[in-house]
């Protein structure tokens, strides 16, 4: 697989997990800055999922 598709995924893979963590876990009053917003928590989990996606070979 390429390397641009393994981080693509890891990307989108990351992105949901974020979200599913917001929804799931959450922070409603909005003291904990990674998971009080949806866009937040979603770009962190991209993020994260793109580093561990090109960390693997």
């Amino acid at each position: 697989m390429g390397t641009m598709v393994r981080i693509g995924l890891g990307v989108l893979v990351g992105g949901l997990l974020g979200y599913g963590w917001y929804k799931l876990v959450g922070c409603s009053s909005g003291a904990c800055p990674l998971t009080s917003h949806p866009i937040v928590s979603t770009v962190y989990g991209a993020a994260l999922g793109a580093v561990v996606a090109s960390s693997l070979h």
